[in-house]
């Protein structure tokens, strides 16, 4: 993990267990002696890919240093029904005050992990990648991109700074495509840092007049069919990056990455994905 990831995340479980805590878990207080020790396992109970390990890790250690992880299954590894991801030992009091953290974490990542792998198999034997985009829960969207790599797709954009990239209102309001080209050509020069330019196209007319200004990064073919994205690809000839979006599903992926494209854009690897069961089971020791 990076320093820019490490200081969102601790910064995140700061505030998440803020939110669970308040000023104190009651019942475990009046429950267990806090000086009681004890252990818990990682339950895997549902097929799929894990996410989340590290992450876990770096909760753990924010929650109670003093907590050993014994870690089993890495992040990006297939698991099945009954394996176990890691055994955490300790005080059982810091065990309960991470538990719920840890699995709402891991059972996201790890959901979005597994749908992405899906749609990654779906492609092998082309050259055409997964795309996230930015359908993410709010504040949690730098841990749901990191499921997406974890599962093996690719990272678009991470925000609104990080990439020039118009779309079909952006297009409309600025007056069309040539005229939303320029000024953001221009607004590039003045920029003062790298800025890729991505343009969304609707039609085949929108890309020839994309290819006759030039100066773009990417094109985004939306909602076209597999069949236009044949043609499409055969018109850009190599000359930008290609993207496929809207409206793809695993149904229709293979054929839109049999058609050259180089990435096609889901927006179901994160805003409909169902979180992959997983379980912390306690026992004293």
């Amino acid at each position: 993990m990076d320093r820019v990831f490490v200081e969102k995340l601790t910064s995140f479980v700061n505030q998440a267990l803020q939110e669970d805590l308040g000023d104190g878990d009651h019942t475990t207080l009046s429950t267990i002696p806090v000086d009681h020790r004890g252990e818990a396992k990682l339950l895997v109970k549902e097929d799929g890919i894990i996410a989340g390990v590290e992450v876990a890790r770096h909760i753990i250690r924010l929650v109670d240093p003093t907590l050993n992880i014994e870690i089993h299954i890495n992040d990006g590894q297939t698991v099945n029904i009954g394996d176990i991801a890691f055994y955490l030992r300790g005080a059982i009091h810091s065990i309960l005050k991470a538990e719920r953290l840890v699995l709402n974490v891991m059972q996201r990542m790890s959901g979005i992990a597994t749908r992405t792998h899906h749609y990654v198999k779906l492609l092998e034997g082309t050259k055409t990648k997964v795309l996230d985009t930015r359908k993410t829960t709010p504040l949690l969207r730098f841990l749901e991109k990191e499921a997406v790599k974890i599962g093996g797709g690719v990272n678009h954009r991470f925000g609104l700074y990080d990439m020039i990239l118009i779309k079909d209102n952006h297009v409309d309001y600025a007056g069309g495509i040539t005229a939303a080209l320029h000024s953001s050509n221009a607004y590039r020069k003045g920029l003062g840092r790298p800025m890729e330019i991505e343009i969304e196209v609707r039609n085949l007319a929108e890309l020839e007049e994309v290819l006759e200004f030039g100066h773009v990064d990417r094109v985004m073919l939306d909602n076209f069919t597999p069949e236009q994205v044949v043609d499409a690809v055969k018109l850009v000839d190599g000359r930008l990056t290609t993207e496929a979006s809207g409206g793809i599903t695993e149904l229709t992926i293979r054929a839109y990455a049999e058609a050259g494209v180089d990435f096609i854009s889901v927006g179901a690897l994160t805003h409909s994905v169902k979180s992959l069961d997983l379980s912390l089971k306690a026992k004293l020791i």
